[in-house]
C-alpha cells in the first residue's frame, strides 16, 4: 500500500482526482472502457468535484458501480446514495453506463442482479473511503473477509449509524436505516487498482487501525494492506495519529514528493 499525505483536504482531493483520472484513462486506452466503483459520503465531496472537473476524460467509456445503499430508503431521500451519485458524479459527467443499487426492491434480488453485473468483467479502479469505525463500504466490524458473494445484506452497527447522522444526512440516529446492501470485501479487493480517499480528523483513529494495527475483521480497512495496488490519500488531520506522522507544514501536493510517501506492507 502506498500512503500519500497532504497538508489539507483540498490538496488531497486534487491529487487523488489526478491519480484516479490517470488510472481511468489507462484502462480506456487498454481495453476501450473503464469499469469503476464509486464511493459516497461527505469525505468524498471535494474529491468527486475535482474528478468531475478533470479535462480530457471520456466518461462515455466509463461504466460505474456503487458500493452500498440503505434498504428501504427512497431514491429521492437526501441520504440516498443513488441520489448522491446522480447529483455529484453521473449528471456532471454525463455517463450513462451506471449500475445503481435499488434499496427499495427486494434486497436478495438486487444483490443477485447487481452482483452478476459487477462480476461480468474485472473492475479497473475502485474509489473508496474508510468509515469512522474502519468500515469499507458498509462492511462494519467484524467484517466478513471470506465470502465470495459480490453484494451482501448487512445490519449496520451503532457507530456506523451515528456517523451517518453526524454527517447531517439524517435528523437523528433513529432515522438511519438499520440494514443496507453493500459490496463485499473480497469483491472490492478484486479491483485492479484501489484508491482510498480519507480526509478529516474524525477518520484519524480508523486510519491508525488500518495502517498500524493487525489486519483484522475488527478493522475492515486494514485488509487493503494485502492488495497489490492500493493508494491511500490522507491529509494532516486524518494522518495525525500515525506513529510516523510528519510536521503538517512539511506537506505539499507534489505527487512525486518522497518525503510524504509511506509504503505499508501486509
Amino acid at each position: 500500500m502506498r500512503v500519500y499525505m497532504f497538508s489539507d483536504g483540498d490538496a488531497l482531493a486534487r491529487a487523488a482526482a489526478k491519480e484516479a483520472a490517470s488510472k481511468i484513462r489507462d484502462a480506456i486506452a487498454g481495453s476501450g472502457r473503464a469499469r469503476i466503483i464509486a464511493a459516497t459520503g461527505n469525505s468524498q465531496l471535494a474529491f468527486l468535484d475535482a474528478l468531475t472537473r478533470t479535462p480530457d476524460l471520456d466518461w462515455s467509456k466509463v461504466e460505474m458501480f456503487h458500493l452500498d445503499e440503505y434498504i428501504g430508503l427512497p431514491a429521492e431521500h437526501p441520504a440516498s446514495f443513488r441520489r448522491y451519485l446522480q447529483e455529484r458524479l453521473i449528471r456532471p459527467t454525463g455517463m450513462t453506463a451506471v449500475h445503481l443499487i435499488d434499496g427499495e426492491r427486494d434486497p436478495i434480488d438486487v444483490c443477485r442482479a447487481v452482483g452478476g453485473e459487477v462480476s461480468a468483467a474485472p473492475i479497473d479502479v475502485a474509489l473508496v473511503g474508510i468509515g469512522e469505525n474502519g468500515h469499507l463500504a458498509f462492511n462494519d466490524p467484524p467484517a466478513d473477509f471470506d465470502t465470495e458473494e459480490p453484494y451482501l445484506i448487512v445490519r449496520l452497527d451503532e457507530a456506523c449509524r451515528r456517523q451517518q447522522a453526524g454527517e447531517g444526512w439524517f435528523a437523528s440516529i433513529d432515522d438511519v436505516p438499520e440494514r443496507a446492501i453493500t459490496m463485499s470485501i473480497r469483491q472490492i479487493l478484486k479491483s485492479r487498482t484501489i484508491l482510498a480517499v480519507v480526509p478529516e480528523a474524525r477518520k484519524a483513529p480508523a486510519v491508525r487501525l488500518c495502517l498500524e494495527g493487525d489486519i483484522s475483521p475488527m478493522a475492515p480497512a486494514s485488509i487493503l494492506r494485502t492488495h497489490a495496488d492500493t493508494s491511500l490519500f490522507l491529509d494532516a488531520e486524518s494522518s495525525a495519529l500515525l506513529a510516523a506522522h510528519p510536521d503538517p507544514s512539511s506537506l505539499d501536493c507534489a505527487r512525486d514528493d518522497p518525503e510524504r510517501i509511506r509504503r505499508v506492507e501486509g
